[in-house]
């Protein structure tokens, strides 16, 4: 029988008296002054001025001086088994780490990003560690590991001979490991989607366009047949499907094969972003992704440097997005860079025309009903989990503020707390 192994200085179930300086619940924009927060055993018990919360004998009261609480914070597209390229290209990950140490890291990522307030991921592909997000999910649910909640994508479905490693820049003759399932035809675009839900799959994540053109231009990869095919089948066996889509060409096929959610969209006009308004698909901007592999391979430095050529087209997608009011969910690509930095992804869209409140939408009532788990968490309200995290500052006025995380609740669990006081 396997033992558990302590988490972090993690705090078990009980009940708690939260008392930070301000409580930011979703269920509006504005943060409220003098609130407490109940919970009992993982579940919010009470929200609402301190004088209406009344605490049971033996309740463990945390004060948050200066701080504000809110919805424990989502980040929609994430990979867990990358790290930052600039410490390692994307092809060396694949083709020289082994899966097991992978893994490890995995692990340590999902701690990090615990400790950063964000208490739930939505996983998009294990990018080459074949089926081991299911493992880590698993370690995460029943106490091994800290981490977040994870919703997992595993392989990920692409076509043939259009993802990495290869075939472009490699010997024609070496069998290398991919990071992806690579299909052709329907037949093959079902059965993948088959068994990856059978491995544990809770989103099928396909990449609908990729660097195919001749010039490596990006283009869709798979026929419409294909593609709706895929979205079908995934739909079918009750899973929701997500589509890697940067050309305009690509998220439109996508939406129109009736895809959840689009990721990246930078080349989308506005257009293919009405079809998404009027088709309720979600959409995961990954602003942080673009600016970080400026960082890594364009020069551009944060505050001095002009924004790139990508850089603006990301950011013209947002402001066209957010101008026709698609539902936009927090997804920052976080693995491209640092684990734990999510908050930057906040950030970025406050740049680019979100509201601090908009911002925090994003992270936690929005991208959890994305998530088809509003009746769950992402809102401080009572009977949902008490999945929760307080920053110094506040928020929802000053986006930066999420930087500073100080308290960090998972289904009543505290990892990350001031001492706490009987």
């Amino acid at each position: 029988m396997l033992c558990a192994l302590p988490t972090l200085a993690a705090t078990p179930k009980g009940d708690w008296l939260l008392l930070p300086e301000r409580v930011w619940t979703g269920d509006g924009d504005a943060a409220h002054r003098g609130w407490a927060v109940l919970v009992h055993d993982g579940v919010i018990a009470a929200a609402g001025p301190v004088a209406s919360v009344h605490a049971p004998a033996g309740t463990q009261r945390v004060e948050l001086p200066g701080a504000t609480l809110t919805p424990g914070l989502i980040d929609l597209h994430s990979h867990l088994f990358l790290h930052p390229y600039n410490e390692t290209l994307w092809n060396d990950q694949v083709l020289t780490e082994p899966q097991d140490y992978r893994t490890l890291e995995a692990a340590a990522h999902a701690k990090s990003t615990l400790l950063a307030g964000f208490t739930t991921l939505r996983d998009l592909g294990t990018e080459g560690a074949g089926y081991a997000d299911v493992s880590v999910k698993r370690a995460i649910a029943e106490g091994l590991i800290p981490g977040p909640r994870l919703f997992v994508a595993t392989r990920a479905i692409v076509a043939t001979a259009s993802y990495g490693p290869g075939p472009r820049g490699f010997r024609p003759d070496l069998d290398l490991p991919g990071g992806a399932q690579e299909v052709s035809g329907v037949d093959a675009a079902m059965a993948a989607v088959r068994e990856q839900a059978a491995r544990g799959a809770d989103w099928i994540k396909i990449y609908g366009d990729y660097r195919v053109g001749p010039d490596g231009s990006t283009a869709p990869t798979f026929t419409p047949a294909e593609l709706k095919a895929l979205v079908d089948t995934a739909h079918q066996i009750g899973r929701p499907v997500a589509v890697h889509a940067a050309s305009d060409a690509g998220v439109r096929m996508a939406v129109e094969a009736g895809v959840d959610s689009v990721e990246h969209g930078y080349g989308a006009s506005e257009a293919t972003f009405k079809l998404l308004k009027q088709h309720g698909t979600a959409y995961e901007p990954t602003l942080t992704a673009v600016e970080s592999t400026a960082e890594y391979f364009e020069h551009y430095v944060p505050g001095k440097s002009e924004p790139t050529a990508r850089m603006r087209e990301a950011e013209r997608a947002f402001r066209t997005a957010l101008k026709l009011g698609v539902t936009i969910g927090n997804g920052s690509d976080v693995g491209v860079f640092a684990h734990g930095e999510n908050w930057r992804e906040s950030a970025a869209m406050v740049a680019d025309g979100m509201t601090p409140a908009q911002a925090l939408h994003a992270a936690t009532d929005v991208a959890a009903k994305i998530l088809r788990q509003s009746e769950h968490f992402g809102r401080i309200a009572p009977g949902l989990a008490a999945d929760l995290a307080a920053f110094s500052g506040d928020p929802s006025t000053q986006i930066d503020d999420l930087a500073h995380p100080v308290f960090v609740m998972k289904n009543g669990i505290s990892y990350r707390s001031p001492a706490a006081t009987p």
